[in-house]
């Protein structure tokens, strides 16, 4: 079969808003602008790349020229479901809609639910707040390893984090306990997002959280693109979390990044394989690392490196592959709490045979790139979503 492309590159800027959503005040996130504020403490981001595909043209950034003749086709995205948490963004970009949200903690997780966790996993759970997962080692990584209690905790998402040092708790353990409570937070009254077990190493004041990180999401609500995809004998490459956000549905090949560098690495690998389909990264050290840290100048160091690396990228582009890159919410580091904060997020859709990008009407909702690559392979079209493949030829 022929496609107008025969592979998708689609990476996920982590949190990487550009400026408050229409009903930005609802989320208590009026004057959010996570690229905007960045760049204001940056005193300008030196962004060449994102700059020539079009990145300004969408809103001005300082120190990122805007281009007189863009690569990129461009716009900014708006999310229609309610949330603002990454499995929403995520599960919206290919093609579902929410519109119950996700509930969070902000008090710690009811103290039934920690009973039974207890009871079930004949450890004791310290903790039960919401913490700066650094911070929390800091403050009860020493009484974990003596007592070989669980810490759990929580943060402005949807989530149940449990951490503990992997030489007092096997990584083994530490997975069947994130098992028992996956399962009992999928009642509704819990309605948590995801389940993260958060291994570590070290001893008192040098505890360093490993890779075995490992996400227990929920499974999405209804059939995504990727589900299409797969189902029609597709390549669905997922980098980084991607896997971990849709609980492994419509995945062909799960690729696991430890950094944004290293995330960038394995695209790179991908676009060296001969496959045809979608490659999907999220780059989420912007988020974790420097967004809720509310840390803007390590956040715009991070989107400098990021923006070095896609000059690789355009080299192995071959002629028939597309380039979408996005966001998933935002996340202003100058913005109060440590929250997500509801954005828009930038459309950049690029590909060599491209003669000039230009500007693209509004996008009403994520689900338009899903619907777009939908298309693009010819496989059952997501019921929400309105397809920009045409508007790019």
């Amino acid at each position: 079969m022929s496609y107008t492309y025969k592979r998708v590159f689609l990476i996920v800027m982590d949190s990487v808003g550009i400026g408050e959503a229409p009903d930005a005040e609802q989320f208590g996130d009026l004057g959010s602008n996570t690229l905007g504020h960045i760049a204001e403490r940056m005193n300008g981001l030196n962004m060449p790349n994102m700059a020539k595909l079009g990145l300004s043209n969408i809103s001005e950034i300082k120190g990122v020229e805007k281009a007189t003749k863009p690569l990129a086709y461009y716009t900014k995205m708006q999310e229609a479901s309610v949330g603002k948490d990454t499995m929403t963004g995520h599960w919206e970009i290919m093609g579902l809609n929410i519109d119950t949200p996700f509930q969070v903690f902000p008090d710690g997780f009811p103290d039934e639910l920690i009973s039974v966790i207890e009871s079930r996993t004949g450890r004791k759970v310290i903790g039960n707040k919401p913490a700066s997962g650094t911070e929390i080692l800091d403050e009860l990584g020493a009484e974990q390893m003596e007592t070989g209690a669980l810490i759990v905790y929580t943060s402005a998402d949807s989530v149940l984090q449990i951490a503990a040092h992997e030489e007092i708790v096997p990584i083994d353990e530490l997975y069947k306990i994130c098992e028992i409570a996956r399962e009992l937070t999928l009642d509704e009254k819990y309605m948590v997002g995801r389940v993260i077990a958060r291994p570590f190493l070290g001893s008192p004041g040098n505890f360093k959280r490993t890779a075995n990180r490992h996400d227990y999401a929920l499974k999405p609500f209804g059939r995504t693109v990727m589900n299409e995809l797969k189902d029609s004998g597709l390549d669905v490459l997922a980098i980084g979390k991607i896997s971990d956000i849709y609980d492994g549905e419509g995945v062909t090949q799960s690729l696991r990044t430890v950094s944004n560098m290293d995330g960038m690495d394995k695209l790179l690998d991908t676009m060296n394989m001969d496959f045809t389909g979608l490659s999907f990264l999220n780059l989420v050290d912007f988020d974790a690392l420097f967004g809720h840290r509310r840390d803007p100048i390590g956040y715009g160091k991070a989107l400098e490196e990021y923006d070095a690396r896609l000059t690789e990228v355009f080299e192995n582009l071959k002629e028939d592959d597309l380039l979408i890159i996005t966001a998933d919410h935002g996340n202003d580091p100058v913005h109060h709490g440590t929250d997500h904060t509801r954005e828009y997020v930038p459309l950049l859709v690029y590909s060599k045979g491209m003669s000039e990008g230009k500007e693209l009407p509004l996008r009403k909702t994520f689900a338009d790139i899903g619907a777009a690559v939908a298309e693009n392979f010819q496989v059952k079209m997501p019921d929400y979503g309105t397809s920009f493949l045409k508007e790019i030829k």
